[in-house]
């Protein structure tokens, strides 16, 4: 589920836009006085979206799964085989 439809390059997009939005409105103030901002902050901020993009596209499937799991009759399911 996190490797599979494209995760990881909507997760890898959002935390390039969201974590680079994230430093500036939080680290701007530094970077445009000339120093750099702690790394470990840097880091963290590009970490979490993509933890939250990547844990939001498994519960939605992990849903979605649980839910076509459910939608199908006893009959339906021993087709699968």
């Amino acid at each position: 589920m996190i490797l599979g439809d494209g995760t990881p390059k909507k997760a890898i997009l959002t935390a390039l836009v969201v974590g680079t939005l994230l430093t500036a409105i939080n680290q701007g103030d530094m970077i445009l006085s000339g120093l750099a901002p702690p790394t470990w902050k840097v880091v963290l901020t590009y970490c979490v979206p993509y933890c939250v993009t990547t844990w939001g596209a498994i519960t939605g499937k992990r849903t979605q799964w649980y839910r076509d799991q459910g939608s199908r009759g006893p009959a339906e399911r021993g087709k699968e085989q």
